[in-house]
């Protein structure tokens, strides 16, 4: 955390300019480039001038656009960040009228402003060194009449817009002055605040729940945005069919994923949240087996024994590992470190990637089970796994146990898999297939919940599976990962005299 020295003002510009700092500097880092910023802001430059220098050329601007009212800012598109900055500050203050016009656009019809209305507005133009030779020859062109101002950055880098930031702040301030006018303590007129303080949850409704929510996130996973009309009849069908089934069947066991689905998909492993553990301890109150599979191991074993009492650990299943770990949630993990040689094999590749570049975080090794892949912070584990995967087929490696959830890639040993743990509890509980049903929000494969949603009557909280006879998400659009768990949950109509319970989604 950084302090700031001042407090902000209206425009925020302290804390503002405190975040491109801190933003540009992280990119800076990222390029291997640390010694590309200056000492200090007194260093920036606008073309081969100190940002006073070029305030002090911008003053007889000021004083000529203010009057005018209004400000046309052309700029270039890889300024785009100190053009918008500079809009909400002349807008946001009452200073001028500003209109914004990439310059890639100003012919096309923008230019009209300064034949209609050229005693109205002035120009500023916020080019770099790739468009510098395209203005001016933009600028012989323009009426001369109209002020015009240049601010030449020297090329789009971190520190380039962060010295156009800095300058369009001051350039602010100018146009503040020239109007005497203090941007940083305005008049806010009392509807401006009650405009600001509008509850809108009060005047815009949720989102309705009607409509078939299922065939939209089935076509998304098949890669079919924009269905022919003419071909949607096999698809209404399959749900149709699926929502009847389900309507009909009851439950005697439901088996969910973890992460994304009881709790949400993050970096920090957390436990449920209250409502999630309230619908648990209904289902399992009312006699129904709760079974838990995640690629995690024992974590989840102690967030669920902190939230539920030792009474109901007997009634839940756990799949830990991926399925590879099968138990109950008060037995002990017993933990066997058994050399498996695809592992080994998997864990030499994923060393060399490493090696190589690869943004890998973490690798962690749970032999014989799985090895789990952590990336760092912001990379894309859907993009990671064809890495992955990649890496292993040009082993030679079998590529079929390779899976991903919302934050990591596991490599699971053969036979490893959450659907383990629905045979392990229809076993156990002498329960029929059909009175189990499974819920996960990662359901097409690679997805870690693909086999979980292979099951009969298996429910998505997001990405549903890519069969149409299962792994449907009939929850609202609008409602996913935990929110669209609760929102099955909240539907589950329990019989404690037979230990089960239905879904009746149409309410």
């Amino acid at each position: 955390m950084f302090e700031l020295a001042k407090k902000d003002g209206y425009l925020a510009t302290n804390s503002l300019l405190l975040d491109a700092v801190v933003i540009a500097r992280a990119y800076g880092a990222l390029d291997a480039d640390a010694d590309q910023f200056p000492d200090s802001l007194d260093q920036l430059r606008i073309g081969l001038n100190s940002v006073p220098e070029w305030l002090a050329t911008a003053r007889e601007f000021v004083r000529q656009a203010v009057p005018r009212k209004g400000l046309i800012v052309v700029f270039s598109p890889l300024l785009k960040p100190v053009a918008a900055d500079l809009e909400s500050k002349l807008a946001e203050s009452a200073l001028l009228y500003c209109q914004l016009a990439d310059i890639r656009s100003f012919a096309h019809g923008r230019h009209l402003w300064l034949a209609e209305r050229p005693d109205d507005c002035a120009i500023l133009a916020l080019v770099e060194p790739g468009l510098e030779q395209l203005w001016a020859r933009m600028q012989q062109l323009l009426p001369g009449g109209v002020p015009v101002c240049t601010m030449l950055l020297g090329g789009a880098r971190p520190q380039d817009l962060l010295a156009g930031l800095v300058a369009q702040m001051q350039l602010v301030s100018l146009i503040a002055g020239e109007l005497q006018k203090d941007p940083a303590k305005p008049h806010v007129p009392v509807f401006g605040r009650e405009l600001y303080y509008v509850d809108l949850p009060v005047f815009i409704p949720a989102p309705k729940e009607t409509g078939r929510w299922g065939e939209q996130s089935k076509y998304e996973v098949l890669g079919a945005r924009w269905p022919s009309i003419g071909h949607g009849g096999a698809m209404s069908r399959a749900l149709e069919s699926f929502e009847t089934a389900l309507g009909l069947q009851s439950f005697r066991a439901i088996v969910f994923d973890y992460d994304g689905t009881l709790c949400s998909s993050q970096r920090k492993e957390v436990p449920p949240t209250a409502a999630i553990v309230d619908q648990l301890r209904r289902l399992l109150d009312a006699g129904i087996s709760v079974g838990v599979a995640s690629g995690r191991g024992d974590s989840i074993q102690q967030h669920l024994r902190d939230v539920l009492p030792s009474a109901l650990w007997s009634k839940v299943h756990l799949g830990l590992y991926n399925g590879g770990w099968i138990g109950l949630l008060g037995d002990d993990i017993q933990r066997r470190v058994i050399t498996n040689e695809f592992l080994s094999h998997v864990r030499r590749i994923l060393g060399r990637l490493e090696g190589l570049g690869v943004p890998i975080e973490r690798v962690r090794e749970t032999y014989p089970h799985q090895i789990s892949v952590r990336f760092k912070e912001g990379v894309d584990a859907e993009n990671m796994w064809f890495v992955i995967a990649d890496s292993l087929r040009q082993a030679g490696l079998d590529t079929s146990t390779v899976v991903r959830s919302k934050h990591s890639v596991d490599v699971l040993a053969v036979n490893v898999n959450k659907a383990h743990l629905v045979a392990n509890m229809i076993q156990a509980r002498s329960i029929d297939p059909y009175q189990v049903v499974t819920m996960g929000d990662q359901g097409a494969w690679p997805g870690n919940d693909s086999s979980l949603l292979e099951h009969r009557f298996s429910l998505s909280v997001d990405q549903p599976s890519r069969r149409l006879d299962r792994g449907w998400k009939l929850a609202p659009h609008h409602k996913r990962d935990v929110d669209a768990t609760l929102w099955y949950l909240q539907r589950a109509e329990t019989d404690a005299a037979t230990g089960s319970f239905r879904f009746v989604l149409s309410t």
